[in-house]
């Protein structure tokens, strides 16, 4: 089945694309009365968070999905985990930033399922074989099922405050 995602690599000059898709998607969890996951104000909006951001897509390696030559969804992936979970004790590659834009959610066309492939096929490129994930744990497991449906696993628990969390892993051997 055609999509029509395209998927390119980013770069610094696609922050403000980043933030975009990252703002939809608060916006449109916060519409699902979803707020505990990331909150209700938008990324852009709050200086340290969208300096994060900038630093995760300038120093990592960001991919923007298109569709139509719309910015649809992102991730980056970097060669660790944010400062709130260990890294493995092997090489790996790190997903971080996963959003889809609120405009093509349930659409049929898989956005956050084409880029979480695309990641384990660069991972697999690089000669890594451990690619991990973490998310919230929250609003009873739905987006752990998410990537568990996408072929990850579960590992560890935290906590970061109130805010519960999950790592996952997928071996692309």
């Amino acid at each position: 089945m055609d999509t029509g995602i395209t998927i390119r690599q980013g770069g610094p000059d696609d922050v403000a694309a980043v933030l975009s898709l990252l703002d939809s998607a608060v916006d449109w969890l916060g519409g699902k009365g979803i707020t505990a996951q990331w909150g209700t104000e938008p990324f852009s909006s709050r200086p340290k968070t969208a300096a994060l951001v900038e630093q995760v897509v300038t120093e990592g390696s960001p991919w923007i999905a298109e569709i139509d030559g719309v910015p649809a969804g992102t991730l980056t992936l970097t060669p660790h985990p944010g400062s709130y979970v260990a890294p493995a004790d092997e090489p790996e590659r790190y997903v971080r930033f996963l959003a889809t834009g609120s405009r093509f959610r349930f659409h049929g066309r898989g956005v956050g399922a084409a880029l979480l492939a695309h990641a384990a096929d660069e991972t697999r490129r690089l000669g890594v074989s451990l690619l991990r994930v973490d998310c919230f744990a929250g609003s009873e497991g739905r987006l752990v099922a998410y990537y568990e449906r996408q072929g990850f696993t579960r590992t560890e628990t935290f906590a970061v405050g109130d805010w519960p969390g999950q790592i996952l892993e997928m071996r692309v051997r």
